[in-house]
């Protein structure tokens, strides 16, 4: 039995879905199901009953619950308690929250000028392990993260960006209804290398009662844009910072009318780590650059 064996567990016990699970914890849905399946083998026990429909906890899983959110919160705190106290403040994040983790590390600066700040590059699984862990103190994700000891604080939002080749049939317009593309095939990654993403695209089809048609997956070494271009009917979405570093040739960049793809920017941090001064001005920071990006 681990750690994460145990926050899979807590996931699936509180979504009653693998695939919700799986979506919130940013992992493939087998891989989910493969390491509770490996829980319920170290224990002996089934933890829950599943169907083609429906996902039950057992009486066995519900007596897990508990104990398992206890263990994830003492784990937190054991972290914490064995961590020297240091006048520095770590942000770890991957390269799209590069520069405006920069800008919001120079206006904390300005007020906390003893204070080191420093901005590391982490995998998002590294990212909040790193949190837990006391190696960083705020981690930047977009979605949410959900994990005992931990506080996830909202930062602002992002829209994706719609992208079509300068030959699709609505590449005429700047704004376009997320139903308009139904017919069309969206090109992305596979979903278990971006979960997020997916899940935000079938929402916002949800929401307007159609269904996302998914085109073949992109190729992890290439560029769904490249796609695109060679695919005049298909489109795709990047991240607001991504679309700012694609060349515009033969493209068409949009965004979606009613704002339904819209991505929540967090920070996750330990809990009660925001009543820290210098933690809160870190974290108004990154905001008022966050705001700063979308004028």
């Amino acid at each position: 039995m681990d750690f994460r064996q145990l926050r899979y567990f807590l996931a699936v016990s509180e979504e009653l879905s693998f695939s919700r699970a799986a979506g919130r914890c940013f992992i493939s849905q087998s891989a989910i199901s493969h390491q509770v399946t490996r829980l319920e083998k170290e224990l002996g026990t089934a933890l829950f009953e599943r169907s083609t429909r429906v996902v039950r906890i057992t009486p066995a899983g519900s007596r897990l619950v508990p104990i398992a959110q206890q263990v994830l919160s003492l784990e937190a705190r054991a972290y914490a308690v064995a961590r020297e106290p240091r006048n520095r403040i770590r942000i770890t994040a991957n390269m799209s929250f590069a520069n405006r983790s920069l800008d919001a590390i120079a206006r904390v600066r300005e007020v906390y000028r003893d204070m080191d700040i420093e901005f590391v590059i982490k995998s998002f699984t590294d990212r909040i392990d790193a949190v837990v862990s006391g190696d960083a103190d705020i981690a930047l994700i977009r979605g949410h993260a959900d994990r005992p000891g931990l506080e996830t604080v909202e930062l602002g939002v992002e829209d994706l960006v719609i992208v079509t080749s300068r030959e699709h049939p609505l590449s005429a317009f700047s704004t376009v209804e997320i139903g308009e593309l139904a017919p069309y095939p969206l090109l992305l990654p596979p979903r278990q290398s971006q979960i997020l993403i997916h899940t935000v695209v079938e929402n916002a089809f949800r929401e307007v009662g159609r269904r996302v048609q998914l085109g073949p997956a992109v190729a992890r070494d290439h560029r769904a844009v490249l796609d695109v271009i060679t695919n005049p009917r298909a489109w795709t979405v990047l991240y607001p910072t991504n679309a700012g570093d694609t060349p515009i040739k033969g493209l068409q960049l949009m965004r979606e009318a009613d704002d339904r793809l819209r991505i929540p920017v967090c920070g996750v941090v330990r809990s009660g780590a925001l009543t820290s001064p210098a933690m809160a001005g870190v974290v108004q920071a990154l905001r008022e650059s966050m705001a700063d990006d979308t004028r």
